[in-house]
């Protein structure tokens, strides 16, 4: 990759387009009320499309280390930039409770992210206390996380003794000058491999590492990549492979920087002979594939060229109480007054069961029919509602 193109990675093709300042996405829609007719926590719930809600993402911080320019770049996120207050974050006693009703509307797996969750002070405490958590069927919730993976070495075995069932790891490359100017604070791959080793060592398995792949700035990392985990974590670690996504409102998407999955797949596949695999679950966002000659699997993720609204049965919940519908939504619906007014577990299950019994979100569904130059418009993103920023709700 030459200087021009390590320097432009995952760039934003317009700084004047600043990301959505955390205040006014606290103040998107107004409080969410208690609704008049009672919506019972009956262990499943379906959305206007008939999609069950079965996975929450909790965003427990909306800090993070590093400084990617697609996702917290350091001109917009610098000192002097204004951070939600930490009275304005839920406590994982208010997440907790959250995460209870969640679970008695159908929720079977949470996924915590940020922002970095590491980060979040005592973050192993949460996680006892999720782990506490049953299913209407009184199963366990499966307890995942999602991490830049900086701090996993050292946090890697006290997640697990709290009650962690697995990590998901972004990684981006394996070229350590391309990765240092990636996260723009200078962190070396190095150390984020080694967080892998540690989580392997825990028990945090089997664990998912996530590249996002785009057309002209990380390309050439998929083969290295997939060799890489092949040789080490043959059968243990899982690598997914995501199209570059229009999230949120700064990284000037366009689609011609798309590498389309199926491109991903025959790349390896002319390489290491691949074999397709079934869904592990419902709602499942990968398409799997098995190498052939048993040295473990891959996943693609294709949100663009093949979308799965469909079947899409995750909530989102950031880190101060707004519930999100979608990754691409523009508000949030705000729970936290009634967390912390008068409302009993009841009247909270029952506003959250009404918010999914209206759910309809499908964005990425609507660009495919819109056209693959949708997201291109300049026009068009001008006058469309700004999307919140991944770094806000988590991917």
């Amino acid at each position: 990759m030459g200087d021009g193109a390590k320097s432009g990675f995952f760039a934003m093709k317009n700084k004047s387009s600043a990301v959505i300042p955390i205040a006014a996405v606290s103040h998107a829609r107004p409080a969410v009320a208690v609704p008049a007719i009672a919506v019972p926590a009956t262990g499943r719930l379906l959305d206007r499309l008939g999609r069950p809600m079965t996975d929450l993402r909790i965003s427990v911080t909306d800090r993070c280390n590093f400084r990617c320019s697609y996702c917290m770049p350091k001109d917009v996120f610098d000192k002097d930039y204004q951070y939600l207050p930490h009275s304005a974050l839920l406590s994982f006693e208010e997440m907790t409770r959250l995460a209870r009703l969640f679970a008695a509307h159908g929720v079977r797996k949470i996924r915590l992210t940020g922002g970095e969750p590491l980060l979040r002070k005592n973050i192993e405490g949460l996680i006892e206390q999720l782990a506490e958590i049953r299913t209407p069927a009184g199963e366990p919730l499966a307890l995942t996380l999602t991490t830049n993976g900086s701090l996993l070495e050292r946090k890697a075995a006290a997640l697990k003794a709290a009650g962690l069932t697995r990590v998901t790891v972004s990684l981006d490359g394996l070229d350590d000058a391309v990765f240092r100017q990636m996260n723009d604070v200078d962190f070396p791959v190095a150390d984020v491999l080694a967080g892998i080793d540690a989580a392997q060592a825990a028990g945090l398995g089997p664990i998912k590492v996530n590249m996002v792949v785009k057309r002209g700035s990380n390309e050439q990392e998929i083969l290295p990549m997939a060799r890489y985990f092949r040789e080490h974590h043959a059968g243990r670690v899982v690598l997914r492979f995501i199209e570059y996504m229009d999230v949120g409102a700064t990284n000037g998407w366009r689609m011609d920087e798309v590498l389309p999955s199926a491109e991903v797949i025959a790349r390896i596949a002319a390489e290491f002979p691949l074999l397709p695999l079934e869904a592990a679950a419902p709602g499942e966002t990968a398409q799997r594939w098995a190498y052939a000659d048993g040295g473990g699997e891959v996943g693609v993720i294709s949100s663009v060229t093949q979308a799965f609204c469909h079947d899409c049965s995750r909530a989102r919940l950031s880190t101060e109480g707004k519930l999100y519908l979608c990754l691409f939504a523009s508000a949030g619906h705000d729970l936290r007054p009634l967390l912390r007014g008068s409302a009993s577990d009841e009247e909270i299950a029952s506003a959250i069961g009404h918010i999914w019994q209206g759910r309809a979100d499908r964005y990425s569904e609507l660009r495919a029919l819109r056209g693959p130059e949708a997201g291109d418009s300049s026009d068009a993103h001008d006058k469309a509602p700004r999307r919140v920023e991944m770094s806000y709700i988590g991917g």
